[in-house]
């Protein structure tokens, strides 16, 4: 060999080892960023796919070319090498495996320490930066450039050598996961025990594992678009996979072979200001801050803009800003909150008017509510000695107390003189003047041998699915299956009786071959709460409410074989143990779609659980069935209140209860209650002056209804049916003879049977 020759190997290898040496040792940068994707990807529940179609980079070469030499590099330790965030400092002395990530050698079988486990400091490449431009911005941001084909890499115009260079494998670009976090300036580790490189970026913390597709991030699990692998000690990743984790934007430049990564390496500001109300002169103003560096350096000074106040003495907007500044000496951007300081509260001013200043004993007085707040805020009026009439002669004060939401009230009396003249009884008063939904008391003795109305009775074709069986519900499963075509109403009412938070859910399947369209008509959903009442009165409440206005109108496709949720606001919100929803809904079907109604565990998937889940058995007690021709149409052709009668739902005897079948047992059931059946009872001709009154007899009663199409509750304050006695005004005719139409379906929680009750109205003078 000539002495030519020679030297050139001596070159080559002297080169060759030069470039294995590892550069990650070198102090790197510890200004950081808020990682706002991974923020957002730890909030994020189950798998997900990272938000990209196909690899945006050509084929890179995953071998060096054949002949070329590639020595084992040997650790060189620097004794004053400065430490990187989040690694030891380095010294001669081997790491453990669980506290590095290995780089060009394999973690050995044997549990001994890879060779690169000591990270000496290196001088980056002194190779002359490809671009002037490719320096760090005095805002903090700076480029890391990966050379495509090679293992170079530009981090703000220095060169640097990663450990292994891209690589294309079945398609995905994979770069070494060491240097990418090391160059981006943000602690890791590698656990030989699980083969996981563990990164941490501020408070999150991302695990990839080898030969696996998935990664976490604070436990959330998320899919790469190749699996994690390693190559000669080497911990390779897909590159879109660790710059979308890092919430690193980039861009590939075809015609310099390169793939440019954005960095912003400044740390970030951010607070919060408290109460959400600050009154000038009065509100002390708490400032909540929050800042953080993605790498761990330190927050070491904050700044304020000079209008921040404890107190604010005038009224107004404010821009208050907030900035920080690490270690590095880098500051944060300005972060601006506007802060709206109030006038100070003022207390509402109470006042009312009377149409008169005297009346007779039992003339109706009548109170106007003139009241006001001066910022307009809603107030609560409590009166005091307030009634329709009054029945002692002599001067009589009225009171009125308006509190705003602040605690601030207000009161005003006025006194009006009652003479000896009497004008109406208090039965006429009662009679001639409640309001509807207030409770009046009449002879609840006298109301069952009332005469009953003659009526008609026809019926619609809704096919009524009763989910109440068990309501008591302790353990997950089917509470109801039932397949339905066309008109379909549903009644659902259960309790969660277990340990765990639960949700409810109505899952629709297509198991047709054409597509299914089911259009949601009326809907009204109550609940989670712990009174089953309550429910019951607010459901129907709303599914009333959809009748009038239509906003509950909507429509889903099912594909066949499809599966879904449907009216999902019964599963809007989880119900905690002893919690009660209630969902009353009329629904249509072009074709037969399976119902099932389900209770599962919150954090489940219904639809992947429903399966696996079994049907529960009734409870015994409630009521679960399927009922056809759930609406009744019971028309009264007769002259209705020329004399005292009543109209009875719900006995089992002059209103039959529905007959269906329990579709999971195969059994006969009766609908006790009728609750789900829709009446809609239509009295033709109603005589002038007819009180039309709601008299519960089985129990308490919550729960609204239909008059003309405006709605009634039933009652406005308290409870019906506390005794046979009370009844709640529904309805009062003028001095006409006319047509009144009711539409009533009964309340879950609440009890049949139930009187319309018509009686003659007292004359008025």
């Amino acid at each position: 060999m000539n002495l030519k020759k020679v030297f050139l190997v001596a070159v080559l290898a002297v080169s060759q080892v030069a470039a294995a040496i590892p550069a990650w040792a070198a102090p790197v940068s510890t200004e950081s960023t808020t990682p706002q994707s991974v923020n957002e990807a730890a909030n994020t529940a189950d798998t997900q796919l990272q938000p990209e179609s196909t690899d945006p980079l050509p084929p890179l070469v995953t071998e060096p070319p054949a002949g070329t030499v590639i020595p084992t590099p040997t650790p060189a330790p620097v004794p004053t090498a400065s430490p990187v965030q989040g690694i030891p400092a380095v010294t001669a002395t081997p790491v453990p495996a669980a506290t590095v990530v290995p780089g060009a050698t394999a973690a050995p079988v044997d549990g001994t320490v890879p060779t690169d486990a000591v990270m000496p400091t290196a001088t980056p490449l002194t190779d002359t930066p490809m671009n002037p431009s490719m320096t760090t911005s005095a805002t903090g941001g700076g480029q890391l450039i990966l050379m495509m084909n090679s293992n170079k890499m530009f981090r703000n115009g220095t060169p640097y050598t990663a450990n292994q260079p891209m690589a294309v494998k079945n398609g995905v670009s994979y770069v070494s996961i060491r240097a990418m976090v090391e160059m981006v300036g943000v602690a890791f580790t590698y656990d030989a025990k699980t083969k996981e490189v563990i990164v941490t970026k501020g408070t999150s913390i991302m695990r990839f594992k080898t030969d696996s597709k998935i990664y976490t991030v604070n436990g959330t699990k998320f899919t790469m678009k190749g699996p994690a692998y390693q190559f000669k000690g080497t911990f390779m990743i897909p590159l879109t996979s660790i710059t979308y984790a890092l919430n690193i934007p980039y861009t590939v430049d075809n015609v310099q072979k390169r793939v440019i990564l954005t960095l912003n390496t400044k740390p970030t500001a951010s607070f919060t200001v408290q109460p959400k109300e600050i009154y000038a002169g009065e509100t002390t103003v708490n400032y909540v801050t929050s800042s953080s560096s993605p790498n761990g350096t330190p927050i070491v000074e904050e700044r304020w803009s000079d209008n921040k106040r404890d107190i604010y003495d005038q009224a107004g907007f404010y821009t208050v800003t907030y900035s920080v500044r690490d270690a590095n000496n880098m500051w944060s951007d300005p972060y601006p909150v506007t802060i709206q300081v109030l006038q100070p509260n003022q207390p509402p001013v109470a006042q009312f008017t009377t149409d008169k200043e005297e009346y007779k004993m039992g003339e109706p007085v009548t109170l106007t509510d003139t009241s006001y707040d001066p910022e307009n805020e809603e107030l609560t009026a409590v009166w005091n000695n307030r009634s329709l009439a009054y029945f002692n002669p002599g001067p009589l004060s009225i009171q009125l107390t308006v509190t705003d939401k602040r605690g601030l009230s207000s009161t005003f009396e006025k006194t009006i003189t009652i003479t000896n003249e009497q004008l109406y009884t208090q039965d006429e008063v009662t009679k001639l003047f409640t309001i509807p939904g207030d409770i009046i008391s009449m002879d609840g003795g006298m109301i069952p041998s009332l005469p009953n109305l003659p009526y008609t009775l026809s019926s619609e074709g809704y096919n009524l699915i009763r989910s109440n069986s068990p309501e008591t519900v302790n353990t997950e499963g089917v509470l109801y299956r039932e397949s339905s075509v066309g008109n379909t109403r549903f009644l659902v009412h259960h309790m969660n009786n277990m340990a765990t938070r639960q949700k409810l859910y109505v899952i629709a399947t297509n198991n047709n071959l054409y597509p299914t369209t089911i259009t949601t008509q009326y809907l009204g959903v109550a609940g989670p709460v712990t009174l089953p009442e309550y429910t019951g009165k607010v459901s129907m409440e709303k599914y009333f409410n959809s009748m009038i206005t239509g906003l509950a109108q909507s429509q889903i496709t099912l594909q066949p074989g499809q599966s879904l949720p449907i009216m999902t606001d019964l599963n809007k919100n989880a119900m905690k143990p002893k919690d009660v929803m209630s969902l009353s809904a009329d629904l249509f079907s072009d074709l037969p779609v399976q119902y099932n109604v389900v209770i599962v565990e919150e954090s489940k998937d219904p639809v992947a659980e429903l399966p696996y889940l079994p049907i529960l058995d009734s409870d015994g007690v409630h009521t679960r069935g399927t009922f056809p021709d759930s609406t009744r149409i019971m028309n009264v052709t007769d002259l209705v209140g020329a004399t005292q009668s009543k109209l009875l739902l719900g006995d089992n005897k002059l209103d039959k209860n529905l007959d269906g079948i329990d579709p999971m047992k195969g059994t006969v059931v009766s609908n006790a209650g009728n609750f789900g059946v829709l009446y809609k009872i239509v009295l033709e001709r109603v005589a002038a002056n007819t009180l039309i009154t709601f008299n519960p007899r089985g129990g308490p009663y919550l729960g609204p209804l239909l008059v003309n199409g405006t709605m009634v509750n039933l009652p406005n304050k308290g409870t019906l049916g506390k005794s046979s006695d009370t009844n709640a005004v529904i309805y009062r005719t003028g001095e006409y003879e006319g047509r009144v139409e009711i539409v009533f379906s009964v309340a879950s929680g609440s009890n049949l049977p139930v009187n319309f009750v018509f009686t003659p109205l007292p004359a008025k003078k």
